[in-house]
């Protein structure tokens, strides 16, 4: 709200069901009680709305709008939810501002952020990008809805089976109840916002590579590792299509890729990236609770907070080693390990071990799961419990 009345145009872009549309409500009663705009100059507008359905082009779009803004005495304030769904929203909106309305607006795809905008909102616009529920967000949920917190092991516990949507952790819901809802969110995202969108004919394809992306978090890998794994299942498909199925999944939020950094040829490698999922929750809801899963699960975790506080967050390669994290943000850094246990003298000495030879002074962190499994700090890298780290992090 302090970019209110500013000739900005405001815009939350992030995954579907993350909070954006309720954001934007908060918007519409700040500004009826706290700046006292009267409800006929608030024009609210779901695309995704029944009623609004049929329109999609700029053409639409304009019809809509013009007749909000043919009176120029009073401001008018436009919050716009899904604008994305509409070719050329971007020239619309940008005239809406021409014309002395304050817009805000949401989107479900990473085309609304500021790299990717078109010509027409150069330099007039801000950006904010929303995600599910962090942990610590997690837990304020939890005692805004009324529920008496358990240990932080239990809630911890709790937040890495469910994940992060917040319509999940308003009140008690069973798994079967957030895989349920999770698999509603995952199939909406890919019929509409990839299979509709991009034309996918072959969804099963589409499918089983999110599977195979999904069951593999955390891991080094690559497009060519994708098709090897359809090969061995008797199916085709080129690289280049690959790459494409990877691309629109990182657009709608899906997964992250996280490119790997070679902390002392301070390059960024080409190679054998990692992917991390935009909700730990879609891995349970597709992939399925009959199975266990590594520590990929953990780190996915980690990369979530850190990001949705702001993190730019890479892979480290430290000579023939590797750092799960390197974070920065603002001039400050993190490294980081994450594992679920330090039980045994050759894990122990692994994960310290990651660190040898960084002699900057920037903090290095191994966090583990176990925290019955934690030793005391080594050579200056301190061993701490995952959740409280992440309790830690502002």
């Amino acid at each position: 709200m302090a970019f209110a009345d500013a000739d900005l145009i405001k815009i939350l872009v992030g995954i579907r069901r993350a909070g954006k549309s309720s954001i934007l409500t908060g918007v519409e009663n700040a500004l009826l009680r706290g700046r006292h705009v009267a409800k006929n100059n608030i024009i609210k507008i779901n695309f995704e709305d029944l009623d609004y359905l049929d329109i999609s082009t700029k053409s639409d779009f304009l019809k809509l709008v013009r007749p909000f803004v043919g009176d120029r005495t009073e401001k008018k304030y436009f919050l716009l939810d899904e604008v994305q769904r509409i070719d050329g929203w971007d020239e619309v909106v940008n005239g809406l501002r021409v014309a002395g309305a304050d817009v805000y607006l949401t989107g479900s795809n990473s085309k609304l952020l500021s790299k990717e905008l078109s010509t027409y909102l150069t330099g007039r616009f801000i950006n904010t990008q929303v995600f599910p529920l962090n942990f610590s967000e997690y837990l304020d949920f939890r005692r805004a809805s009324g529920a008496e917190l358990k240990t932080l092991s239990e809630e911890f516990k709790a937040f890495m089976e469910r994940g992060g949507f917040p319509a999940l952790h308003t009140s008690e819901r069973s798994l079967s109840e957030c895989d349920e809802y999770i698999r509603d969110v995952y199939s909406t995202i890919i019929f509409r916002d990839l299979v509709e969108r991009h034309k996918i004919r072959n969804t099963e394809l589409l499918t089983r590579i999110v599977k195979y992306i999904f069951d593999n978090i955390g891991n080094l890998f690559s497009a060519k590792s994708v098709a090897d794994f359809l090969k061995s299942e008797q199916r085709t498909l080129s690289i280049e299509t690959i790459y494409n199925y990877l691309k629109w999944l990182e657009e709608v939020f899906v997964i992250f890729r996280v490119p790997r950094t070679d902390l002392r040829g301070k390059s960024i490698l080409k190679m054998q990236e990692k992917f991390y999922l935009g909700d730990i929750g879609f891995l349970y809801a597709v992939n399925g609770r009959n199975r266990s899963y590594s520590s990929g699960v953990l780190e996915n975790i980690v990369f979530c907070d850190l990001v949705s506080k702001g993190y730019d967050v890479k892979i480290g390669k430290n000579g023939d080693k590797e750092i799960d994290f390197v974070a920065e943000r603002q001039g400050e850094k993190l490294y980081l390990q994450i594992c679920e246990t330090l039980k045994g003298e050759s894990t122990r000495e692994r994960e310290f071990s990651a660190f040898e030879g960084i002699n900057d002074n920037f903090p290095k962190y191994v966090l583990v799961g176990d925290k019955s499994s934690i030793p005391a700090s080594k050579n200056g890298i301190s061993a701490v419990y995952l959740p409280d780290f992440l309790l830690s992090l502002r």
